[in-house]
């Protein structure tokens, strides 16, 4: 099976909300709503006036206010270099709008909490859609965005919902579903592994069998040798989400690691963009080496489907760089 899509774009981001005090105080054993839509429109607001106006004055300490997570650490690089490159702030700044807004809300028990945000963001004519997930670890802290991803309005599957209009978190403290093809805490290892072997859960695509050829291609070069390690991402600091889909199946935002090095033939330098400068340490003479976070949406089958995990988007971020 191919993945969905193979054309998912290199952007990201995440969303989550605040309890009703009628049914607990702290939400650690309690199942209840993450968050009420009319708190969820409020954090989404705060989020895009404070999110754009952070990208146009490349400041990070605001930024860090509204992201956490996989979105937060890659925007806070990329912020870092757009800083060094444009000291005044963007020129060209294009700030976020988004419309037709679907909030999904799940019940759940315990920390972290978390809430998806389904909005067109504006210029697409409803064909690509933004999903943003928004999560908090306690009763006193803020929502901030986690991941983000763009996908196709199409690839957008149709959540499941209780009675009552809320969505299914995978995975659930009570739930008795079907059970998926992998977890949403062992996808980032799974797929680290299959890079490394190629055998895993995942469909066959760009960003499974499709990188491995791409990187044995690249791998030695007249002038350089390539070469590539992944990494699974730390559960806590990156911790994995999923909704149930009306399918059985789910989507599950999850993050993993790359690291890049670059070590050049007697007589050459490795070259080093001005995207790499801000972020650099040590001077380049023989080797650089490159660290970037990878977001991931995917979606994941019901475990007796035989099917494969399809990606529907997988957003790249460089976090640092070194020299030797």
């Amino acid at each position: 099976m191919m993945s969905r899509r193979t054309a998912a774009a290199t952007v990201a981001l995440a969303l989550t909300g605040a309890l009703s005090g009628c049914v607990t105080v702290h939400g650690e054993t309690a199942v209840v709503p993450a968050t009420t839509k009319a708190e969820a429109e409020k954090v989404l607001g705060t989020y895009l006036s404070t999110s754009n106006k952070a990208n146009r004055k490349h400041d990070t300490a605001l930024a860090a206010t509204v992201e956490r997570g996989a979105l937060g650490d890659s925007n806070q690089a990329a912020l870092k270099v757009s800083r060094a490159l444009e000291p005044g702030g963007a020129t060209d700044f294009r700030p976020l709008e988004l419309t037709d807004t679907r909030f999904h809300i799940p019940r759940q028990a315990g920390w972290p909490k978390f809430f998806l945000v389904d909005s067109t963001g504006k210029g697409s004519s409803g064909e690509r859609r933004v999903l943003l997930a928004f999560t908090r670890d306690g009763i006193g802290e803020p929502w901030r965005a986690s991941y983000r991803a763009v996908v196709d309005a199409a690839d957008v599957p149709e959540f499941a919902e209780d009675e009552e209009g809320h969505v299914v978190a995978v995975p659930a403290d009570d739930e008795k579903g079907v059970a998926l093809a992998a977890e949403p805490d062992e996808l980032s290892k799974a797929y680290v592994g299959q890079l490394k072997d190629g055998k895993g859960p995942f469909a066959d695509g760009p960003y499974t069998s499709g990188k491995r050829e791409t990187r044995r291609k690249n791998a030695n070069r007249p002038a350089a040798r390539n070469e590539w390690a992944d990494q699974a991402a730390d559960s806590a600091r990156y911790a994995p989400f999923g909704l149930r889909t009306t399918k059985g199946d789910a989507l599950v935002f999850f993050a993993s690691h790359q690291h890049t090095k670059q070590t050049a033939a007697t007589g050459y330098t490795p070259k080093v963009l001005p995207e790499v400068e801000p972020v650099l340490k040590g001077q380049v003479k023989r080797s650089l080496t490159q660290v970037f976070l990878l977001q991931h949406a995917v979606l994941v089958p019901t475990a007796d489907s035989g099917d494969k995990i399809d990606f529907l988007y997988q957003g790249v971020g460089r976090i640092s760089a070194k020299g030797e």
